[in-house]
């Protein structure tokens, strides 16, 4: 038989073969990506940042391998906007994740906000590119628009494949014993309900007035009838709030806290061996060490800093374990780690039972939902052997915005230009190609209230810091705060500054002594050239819709995540 093998069909042959070989190999080039957020982490609770009583060699190892980055800045105080900021690489002000009315993250569930479908993450850029990804963790970002289960919001619209965590965040109310974060007593004018009544008993008494049975008994059912509303909303609290999911099924309700961080651990180690042989993008959203406090029995009592400390310990066991797998499938030198924290650590928080759990922030004035140094400097810790060099720092101001660009440009992809993008690559600062932070300018919001600058100029070694206003802040009164401590950003709450107060970090990062223009002689021109930045900024920075309205952060049953009838009071233990 005469053979039909053409030269061209050979030659069609050889060139598919090249074409899936070269693919094949941009393919393998593509780093792993594991990036790690831990919840309301302080900067000075680390070891490598210069705690000296909390046990952290998981996480110090991975500094002492990688880079440190010391002046690594939150894009937000508080949670919502911060990740929403980190997953984007925008201010929050542009996705519309800032509040303008009291209102800064999410607490229910059943709410209609939430990053919208049209924001571009790193982890759906990462998809487009052929990774497999994943978010285990913490996500309070949205979760629904018009029906329990259109999951408008959900982190599977937002590039994540996959998904294992709670869409909302941990709560008092998710532990038993730590009460609630409603406390609407304290909100109730009890004191003038009580004054109103025993000036009128005293009145009917001496017979100025006469106030019938009836409006008493009538009274007394309302009194009856809205205590009894309060009490069964915070009982089943735990059963709309503590919700456990594995991708778009609701699993556990309410979630058992205590044993989570290893499961959550267990989750991300079966990730990275499921997808050791192609690219794969994991974000591990720790749910510690926000309160409500817990951690595993083998962890518990075991820090010099009671349960807080105890939750530090347990995570950074947790990044051992991810990083031994990682280096146990020899993936190492093609994976860039990445941990941080979403903002400073809570200080002012107190449990039922009158213990403090707050972190340390080191040197750094005050802590969560502030924007003083203590509110938005955060861990930065980046390791990737080989291509970072090891044991290094850097001190030029960064932004969790930054991890944006350096993922989608590492990935293969462009980052995009038909919006306006706030973070640089840090590959160029990281590989000591550069020297200067492309940070001239961060802008430090308070909701949607333009906060505070940072200006790092050219040539210079000062970083200066404006503050347009501040929180009226009393702890020991908690007056101009929430009772969770959380401050307010409108003009009740806050005092406003002409001219702004003014700091050099570079001299005093703990902003104790604001400059005046007798201590620095370039003060106006400072305040000047601030001004002229924060006009070109706020030129770019179009109106959205903002996902934290009152109507948009209002519980709406009919976007109950459920995982039974709600007759059954929404519980279920699935996954166990």
């Amino acid at each position: 038989m005469r053979s039909t093998w053409q030269p061209s069909s050979l030659l069609f042959l050889l060139l598919l073969l090249l074409e899936l070989s070269c693919g094949s190999l941009q393919e393998s080039s593509k780093p792993n990506f594991v990036l790690m957020m831990v919840d309301d982490l302080g900067i000075g609770d680390l070891g490598c940042y210069g705690n000296k009583t909390l046990r952290t060699p998981n996480i110090d190892q991975l500094a002492q391998e990688g880079m440190k980055l010391t002046h690594h800045i939150a894009a937000a105080p508080l949670c919502t906007p911060s990740r929403a900021a980190f997953l984007t690489g925008r201010y929050p002000i542009r996705s519309g994740m800032a509040g303008s009315s009291g209102h800064d993250v999410f607490i229910f569930n059943a709410v209609s906000g939430g990053l919208p479908s049209q924001e571009v993450t790193f982890a759906k850029i990462a998809k487009q590119q052929g990774y497999k990804t994943a978010l285990i963790g913490k996500w309070h970002l949205g979760l629904n628009c018009e029906t329990s289960h259109d999951h408008c919001h959900h982190p599977k619209v937002h590039g994540f494949d996959y998904f294992f965590g709670i869409p909302l965040t941990n709560l008092r109310d998710c532990q038993p014993g730590h009460g609630t974060v409603f406390q609407i007593h304290k909100y109730l004018p009890y004191g003038s309900i009580a004054i109103v009544l025993v000036t009128a008993a005293i009145l009917h008494y001496i017979g100025i007035i006469t106030i019938r049975r009836r409006l008493v008994l009538g009274l007394l059912t309302l009194l009856v009838i809205v205590t009894g509303l309060i009490v069964g909303f915070i009982m089943v609290v735990p059963y709309f709030n503590c919700v456990l999911m594995r991708d778009s099924r609701v699993v556990e309700q309410p979630f058992t806290s205590e044993n989570l961080t290893q499961r959550m651990t267990q989750e991300a180690v079966d990730f990275i061996e499921r997808n050791s042989g192609r690219p794969f993008l994991l974000f591990f959203s720790f749910i510690q060490v926000h309160t409500a406090m817990f951690a595993s029995a083998a962890f518990r009592g075991k820090s010099r800093h009671g349960i807080y400390g105890d939750a530090v310990q347990e995570v950074d066991w947790s990044v051992g374990q991810i990083v031994q797998t990682v280096d146990r499938l020899r993936l190492t030198e093609n994976t860039l780690f990445y941990l941080t924290s979403d903002q400073g650590a809570h200080l002012e928080e107190i449990s039922v039972r009158g213990e403090v759990h707050s972190g340390w922030n080191g040197i750094y004035k005050a802590g969560k939902a502030t924007n003083w140094e203590g509110g938005i400097r955060v861990p930065g810790i980046l390791r990737w052997l080989g291509k970072i060099p090891s044991g290094g720092q850097v001190d030029e101001p960064t932004s969790n915005m930054d991890l944006f660009p350096t993922v989608i440009r590492l990935s293969g992809a462009s980052v995009p230009e038909d919006r306006e993008i706030d973070g640089h690559d840090l590959m160029d600062l990281l590989q000591r190609r550069a020297e200067r932070s492309n940070h001239e300018f961060l802008f430090h919001y308070c909701n949607t209230y333009l906060n505070a600058v940072r200006w790092h100029p050219q040539n210079s070694s000062s970083v200066w810091k404006a503050f347009y206003f501040t929180p009226n802040f009393y702890p020991e009164t908690s007056t101009a705060c929430f009772h969770t401590h959380l401050c307010f950003c409108t003009s009740s709450y806050v005092t406003y500054h002409d001219p702004p107060l003014l700091f050099d970090l570079s001299r005093d990062p703990s902003e104790t002594t604001p400059l005046t223009p007798d201590t620095e002689p370039a003060f106006h021109s400072i305040l000047a050239a601030i001004k002229e930045a924060t006009e070109r900024h706020q030129a770019t920075v179009r109106p959205v819709e903002s996902q934290l309205t009152p109507g948009s952060v209002m519980w709406k049953p009919w976007l109950q995540p459920c995982c039974s009838t709600f007759g059954q009071f929404c519980q279920c233990q699935q996954d166990q």
